[in-house]
């Protein structure tokens, strides 16, 4: 389905959690989604797990001090479907908005980095886990698999979702540009690392927009000096949970519509013309016409990956 929408109003969400609080955080997004539906917005993009609240302990702590920090996460995480969900859906369809949010989610004994995407009904319409957890996040989520490595047709055309430094691994871009994405929801947790980082997101997202033809609406968290010291108290840490934040919308050439945030809460809204898509993709279609898939293609699989497979092991009958 190629969107028929001339223009969508899009917003990129640079928000602070309620570090601690599910319930704390998720009032929060409802609130922004309820006032962002006077400004007209038809798709709104909340920062990688922002619900609880990213793990930053995890960025700062040796794994043996990580223990009381991981447990209350478990503890606050988010069970989808669940209480988060229908709250945030119910949220979206009052408002008649998209919304792309990333969230701890709890299955059972493991934590996913989960993105989810609401559409403006309020159904949820995808749920993806990020392929392979960063760095020290491989000691708080498991790996997601590549079910979720594809677009969404929404009320605001077809979307498609990463998280971080999924966005270099570029064959899991390519997924999503093969199957002509017009709005790519990005995230990232903000808040980390310092200036560089957020750096590093502009080039990113800017070469992402350029590469798959698509807009690019980027949300990162942001954390309060108050969070940074309750988090690393007055250690040298602190300077690492500070920075690192790029809330953004780029056009498919690769220009920002509107001032980027690096500090502090609040959105960056701009209005998405569809038909930069077209012009950008008559010069260059990646998965079109410069494309070479006799020399070049990907192997994806899409399969739901399970613990246990089942086989039917009855009898076969056979007529006589």
């Amino acid at each position: 389905m190629w969107t028929k929408r001339p223009r969508v109003r899009a917003a990129a969400v640079q928000l602070s959690p309620e570090l601690g609080s599910r319930s704390g955080t998720t009032a929060k997004v409802c609130a922004a989604i309820e006032d962002a539906a006077r400004q007209g917005i038809e798709l709104m993009v909340f920062p990688e797990t922002v619900i609880p609240y990213y793990p930053y302990f995890s960025f700062i702590s040796p794994p043996a001090a990580m223990g009381r920090a991981h447990m209350q996460l478990y503890d606050q995480a988010v069970a989808v479907p669940g209480p988060t969900t229908e709250a945030i859906g119910a949220a979206a369809r009052a408002a008649g908005i998209v919304v792309a949010i990333g969230v701890n989610e709890r299955d059972h004994g493991t934590l996913y980095n989960t993105q989810l995407l609401f559409d403006a009904d309020g159904a949820l319409v995808q749920r993806r886990r990020k392929i392979t957890p960063t760095f020290h996040e491989r000691m708080i989520w498991g790996q997601g698999d590549g079910s979720g490595l594809s677009t969404v047709d929404t009320a605001v055309g077809r979307l498609g979702q990463l998280a971080c430094w999924e966005h270099y691994n570029p064959l899991a871009r390519y997924a999503l540009m093969a199957e002509h994405e017009e709005i790519h929801c990005s995230m990232f947790p903000g808040s980390l690392v310092g200036k560089i980082f957020a750096e590093q997101i502009e080039v990113t997202i800017r070469h992402h927009a350029l590469e798959s033809g698509c807009f690019v609406v980027n949300a990162t968290g942001f954390l309060t000096e108050a969070q940074v010291r309750s988090l690393a108290g007055d250690s040298e840490l602190a300077s690492a949970l500070r920075g690192g934040c790029y809330t953004a919308i780029v056009s498919p050439e690769g220009r920002l519509l509107a001032t980027p945030r690096v500090d502090g809460e609040g959105i960056v809204v701009a209005d998405l013309e569809m038909e930069l898509i077209t012009k950008r993709k008559r010069m260059m279609d990646s998965v079109g016409h410069y494309s070479r898939p006799e020399l070049l293609s990907l192997l994806i699989d899409r399969r739901v990956q399970r613990p246990t497979q089942t086989q039917d092991d009855a009898p076969e009958h056979h007529e006589h």
